[in-house]
């Protein structure tokens, strides 16, 4: 499925022309994966082994390709053996994992806890108060600001009890930068938070395709595992568009979600919209044409 994707999208005719026509032999390359889902919803370890497959066929070697997510807990329960994989399989080290010289600002304070790079502990000094311990600042991680220079963006189909979607947006924007916390809503600057980071050259200039991972996808309480609202999709969305992906998964969630009578999370994914709003893909159904490859 992942080969036959790749080849449509590129319009090469075999699966190392197609990757190569992505990513450069000269590039290091990261694989963006979601493993918030433990066994069921983290991204499966056979899509993301299927693109490091393809990556060699086009000269990359193996030991060279970042594997990564925020923590890797649900890559655990999911299968993954950093022993076994050949590739780096990575979680984001707590506040050193961070680059300080690559920094976001916005005007929306967030409250640092442990694992924020500028967290001020009160350990062996006065308690600090609330203003010290907050910021407008976030940082990406060194994986994101200095360890690849293409990235391939494979979010799990899932929606989001915050932000609507946990799609490709969401995939490489919130796991990606600390003091995330402010971004995990719908209202006012929350809601631009996510496009805002994403149009950021160290995401925007570096994802060269996304990949859904639908085989499995979950349409409530998501991004955590809650396999009671779960469907058996077995599909694979892909486009150099993260907007247009989001666009049309959002549509089928809501559609499983009116079935079981949940209510919309449409309201919740704004950020979808803004991020059309902001020139970054599409979100006009009218102008998305879907594709299918295969049955």
């Amino acid at each position: 499925m992942v080969d036959q994707l790749i080849i449509a999208i590129t319009g090469q005719p075999d699966v190392a022309k197609a990757w190569t026509s992505l990513v450069a032999p000269s590039d290091r390359v990261g694989i963006k994966i979601c493993a918030a889902g433990g066994e069921l919803f983290t991204t499966h370890r056979d899509v993301v082994n299927a693109i490091v497959d393809g990556l060699v066929a086009a000269g990359h070697s193996r030991n060279s390709i970042i594997v990564w997510d925020r923590s890797l807990g649900g890559a655990v329960d999911a299968g993954y053996k950093a022993s076994n994989e050949g590739y780096q399989l990575r979680a984001i080290a707590p506040g050193e994992g961070y680059d300080r010289n690559a920094a976001f600002t916005a005007p929306l304070l967030g409250k640092l806890i442990w694992g924020d790079l500028d967290y001020k502990p009160t350990k062996g000094q006065p308690l600090l108060s609330d203003t010290e311990n907050t910021s407008s600042e976030s940082h990406f991680c060194r994986i994101v600001s200095s360890e690849v220079t293409k990235i391939i963006n494979v979010p799990v189909m899932s929606d989001s009890a915050t932000n609507g979607i946990a799609g490709c947006l969401y995939n490489v924007t919130i796991p990606d930068v600390d003091n995330w916390r402010r971004f995990a809503q719908a209202t006012g600057f929350a809601a631009s938070g996510i496009p805002e980071i994403y149009s950021n050259p160290l995401i925007a200039g570096k994802v060269v395709v996304n990949i859904m991972d639908g085989l499995i996808a979950e349409y409530a309480g998501g991004p955590a595992s809650q396999p009671n609202y779960s469907v058996h999709y077995g599909t694979l969305l892909a486009s150099k568009d993260p907007v247009a992906v989001d666009a049309v998964a959002l549509r089928q969630l809501e559609e499983w979600r009116k079935r079981d009578s949940l209510p919309a999370i449409g309201p919740l994914a704004t950020h979808v919209q803004v991020a059309a709003q902001m020139g970054i893909g599409n979100a006009d159904p009218s102008r998305i044409a879907v594709k299918k490859i295969a049955r």
